[in-house]
């Protein structure tokens, strides 16, 4: 709780003691007029001034201004209980808004943790504490276990585990040796590193997330548009409604002035659009902090709104359906067992660091014993010739089975094919694929159960690797043999096949989809973590490499809107109702109090399940 939360808390006890004392005790008019007046002066005296102040600078209706006019009327026509009644109640809905913003920004303020106090930088062989803005590109800074890396750079000395779950909202640390590139943001768990800065900090992964986030709430969504939209109407002429409700009916009837005057105060009491003004931002507010808990940074409430919307969701391929990386996905032996065959190839290819070298390696997972290796050859764009354990080893393509006059079995497989002979005799063919990401399977799904109506995938790749790629993820459509251009061109068709009111989305990983990320209604970044281009280009960032934080921000912007549509109809459904009993005299100032308090607390209360996420966990 705050300094200024608890001050408030104070005077609210304070004041309701007072408010007890004058309504319990049978205390002479005159001392039962002074405490009532003296609670007032204690719980309301803040919403006064700052009425005043805002008359003078010419903002006079707004619910300062009703509360203020509708509490003193109240006073003068002696309805002192009441009057004071109505200020108490109105200022406890503000202690409930002012905890609920705090809680809601709570979790969007963990993220400002991220911010590094300092950077201990090498100079003259001494570690000297400055400020990260004073530390430029090239210097090498250390970072002590348990502190924050504050600038992005490589790893030139050290071995440690990084805590990324700020940024990512992931608990597992990342393992990081030299040569590893590590971002701002991300506290060092064990060893010491000595780290080059890439960048200056103003340019930074934890600077541009910081800036991100702190102008979230500067991009409002439509239904946030109306509510300023509406108040800014509605109050003048709730204003000269009371007046009129006031003034005429005496004047026509002949009644007391006394009776209307009174029902023209409960009349603007009731009329405080508080909880439309508090909860609807509130709602937006607790959906982006929501979707930051689980690594997601949502740039505004206009794109919490659109994802809402989602009808279509299009994605690139590598680096966001799949890893963007080799792996070995199948092996046929000929003449001996996998583990053989793997072998094999692993020794025969140990010399090279190709991706597609590295990933055979991988898959065996053995140490390489050299000595068994001997007259290693590269045979350009063909393969690799060695000699093992004695044994001539070709490993390579077709072509290299052709040029050695070996009789192979071509395989249909798609992804690369890598083919296999030794002395001189056809042993079988390993398949390598760029593997799909653990979760996308469980991913798309997620998608269509919650209501998306096409998932389309892009890519400049061969026809049969994505339409393969297309097929095991159960996706609705796939192009490929796409240009950068190409992709545009299809977004563009695609987003003329949604309805009106549908939004597109697409995702991509940041790099090289900045046009496409452009064109999208929304267009989620991929692989956020380090990715200058993501943090720029998109309207979402995903800060793991995880599609099913796709449907889980999805579901959040979808419970956010529907929370804000729950507080419209309730808010204003209540407020009409009690307005026209009010006018005409079936409701009274308690009636008031909850017409605008009440209703406000409850609106609030139920903005704050924005904040509550529940991602169910992913399985293929």
């Amino acid at each position: 709780m705050t300094r200024k939360q608890k001050h408030l808390l104070i005077r609210i006890i304070a004041a309701a003691v007072l408010f007890l004392v004058g309504s319990l005790l049978h205390l002479p008019e005159q001392a039962e007029m002074g405490i009532f007046l003296a609670c007032y002066v204690v719980i309301g005296w803040d919403i006064v001034w700052k009425a005043i102040t805002n008359i003078l600078s010419g903002q006079v209706f707004d619910e300062n201004f009703l509360m203020t006019i509708a509490t003193i009327g109240a006073l003068i026509l002696g309805e002192h209980s009441e009057g004071v009644a109505v200020m108490l109640f109105y200022q406890v809905g503000e202690w409930f808004q002012s905890y609920a913003v705090s809680k809601s920004r709570k979790s969007i303020a963990s993220l400002m943790d991220i911010r590094p106090d300092y950077a201990n930088v090498e100079r003259d062989g001494k570690l000297v504490q400055v400020d990260p803005e004073d530390v430029s590109i090239g210097d090498t800074i250390v970072v002590k276990p348990g502190e924050r890396i504050p600038l992005d750079g490589i790893i030139i000395n050290g071995v440690s585990a990084l805590d990324t779950s700020a940024l990512t909202g992931e608990s597992m640390p990342r393992e990081v040796a030299p040569g590893a590139e590590v971002i701002s943001g991300c506290i060092n768990q064990t060893g010491i590193l000595s780290i080059r800065t890439t960048k200056e900090f103003g340019e930074s992964t934890v600077a541009k997330i910081l800036d991100l986030v702190e102008n979230a709430s500067d991009k409002k969504g439509r239904t946030e548009n109306f509510i300023t939209r509406f108040a800014r109407y509605y109050t003048p002429a709730v204003v000269f409604a009371a007046l009129a409700l006031a003034i005429l009916p005496p004047v026509i009837t002949g009644q007391s002035f006394s009776i209307w005057i009174y029902r023209a105060l409960t009349f603007l009491v009731i009329s405080c659009p508080c909880a439309l003004v508090i909860s609807i931002p509130l709602s937006f507010f607790g959906g982006i902090g929501g979707a930051s808990k689980i690594g997601v940074l949502v740039k505004g409430s206009n794109y919490l709104e659109s994802l809402a919307h989602a009808e279509m969701v299009v994605f690139d391929k590598t680096g966001t359906l799949t890893k963007g990386s080799f792996a070995v996905s199948e092996i046929h032996p000929v003449g001996m067992d996998e583990t053989q065959l793997l072998e094999l190839a692993a020794y025969a290819e140990d010399y090279s660091n190709h991706p597609i070298s590295a990933s055979i390696k991988k898959a065996y997972g053995k140490k390489i014993v050299q000595n068994r290796i001997s007259d290693v050859q590269e045979i350009a764009g063909h393969g690799v010739q060695a000699v093992i354990d004695g044994k001539k080893v070709l490993v390579g393509n077709a072509k290299l089975m052709e040029r050695e006059h070996i009789r192979y079995q071509p395989s249909g497989a798609v992804g690369t094919v890598i083919y296999l002979a030794c002395d001189g005799k056809y042993s079988g063919s390993i398949v390598i694929e760029d593997e799909i990401k653990p979760d996308a399977p469980a991913a798309i799904r997620q998608l269509k159960s919650s209501g998306i109506q096409k998932t389309v995938m892009l890519t400049g790749d061969a026809d049969a690797v994505g339409q393969k790629v297309s097929g095991r993820l159960g996706l609705d459509q796939a192009y490929t043999e796409l240009l950068p251009a190409d992709k545009v061109d299809r977004v563009e068709a695609l987003l003329r096949e949604k309805t009106e009111k549908g939004k597109l989305v697409f995702v991509g990983d940041g790099i090289n989809d900045a046009p496409v990320l452009a064109r999208a209604d929304v267009g989620i970044a991929m692989g956020g973590l380090g990715s200058d281009a993501a943090i720029e280009a998109a309207d979402v960032v995903l800060m793991t490499d995880e599609p099913s934080k796709i449907a889980a921000v999805m579901k959040i912007a979808r419970k956010t809107i529907r929370i804000a549509n729950q507080n419209i109809v309730f808010a204003l459904g209540i407020k009409f109702l009690v307005l026209i009993l009010g006018a005409l005299g079936y409701a009274n100032m308690w009636a008031a109090v909850f017409a605008d308090v009440g209703v406000s607390v409850i609106a609030i209360l139920n903005a704050i399940r924005a904040m509550r996420v529940k991602v169910s966990p992913v399985s293929d």
